[in-house]
């Protein structure tokens, strides 16, 4: 692909990402316009043009970016739902996500309790069962990683689709916060081999220090959540010319 060709292409293709057009609508439309342009410039060297001479002839048949973007952005069907509702995917969706992590990890400790701890008064114990410390290490994992693997989901998404920042930045703040206030409880069995009860709660704190306290994690929290996203605009900034 001449150099024309590939500006045509990546100028198209950030005009209808910015345009709230989903990805794969437009991968697949970029993948059609490329096949017609190829059937455009084989006719042009079909006289004996020079092959410079017949893409510069193809592309203006093809037509300008202008034209080329209207066909996709009047469509409405082909707006991703990130375009179509931002605040339902960060600001329903992300504590969504979040919650649904939270809720597996609790799972995960609650099996593994009445699997590996029957009739303990707490699965917050020292184990030597490496099967047990393999069980519970995942759920821990998942509960510790769950804010990191959302955020990141949620910020490569909205590099994906050229999202303004605004929803992404509420998104990754309720989850900062939500990850850093969240506390998992456990509670002994009510009778001899009984099973316990796990459940999970927002612990915002009880005093000012407590809140401060959060409030840092939260900070902390959020700014590792923002990494990819800045790292990928910074680059973007260095690519652009001038």
């Amino acid at each position: 692909m001449g150099d024309r060709m590939q500006r045509l292409f990546d100028e198209l293709r950030e005009r209808l990402l910015l345009a709230g057009v989903a990805p794969r609508h437009v991968r697949r439309y970029l993948g059609e316009l490329a096949d017609h342009l190829a059937d455009l410039r084989a006719e042009e060297e079909r006289p004996g043009r020079d092959p410079a001479e017949a893409e510069a002839a193809a592309l203006g048949r093809l037509g300008g970016v202008d034209a080329l973007s209207r066909a996709m952005i009047g469509q409405r069907r082909l707006q991703s739902w990130c375009a179509r509702a931002p605040w339902a995917v960060f600001g329903l969706g992300a504590p969504l996500l979040l919650a649904v992590a939270y809720l597996v990890a609790c799972l995960i400790l609650w099996t593994g309790w009445g699997i590996f701890l029957p009739g303990s008064a707490s699965p917050f114990v020292s184990l030597l069962d490496r099967r047990a410390v393999l069980y519970f290490g995942v759920g821990r994992l998942l509960y510790y990683s769950a804010p990191v693997l959302v955020g990141w989901g949620l910020g490569v998404l909205a590099i994906r689709q050229r999202l303004k920042s605004d929803w992404l930045i509420l998104g990754l703040a309720v989850i900062a916060l939500l990850g850093s206030a969240a506390q998992v409880h456990a509670s002994s069995p009510a009778s001899h081999g009984g099973a316990g009860r796990v459940s999970m709660g927002l612990a915002f704190g009880s005093s000012a220090q407590d809140a401060f306290q959060l409030l840092v994690r939260a900070a902390a929290t959020f700014l590792l959540l923002m990494l990819p996203s800045l790292v990928w605009r910074l680059t973007r900034e260095r690519r652009l010319p001038g």
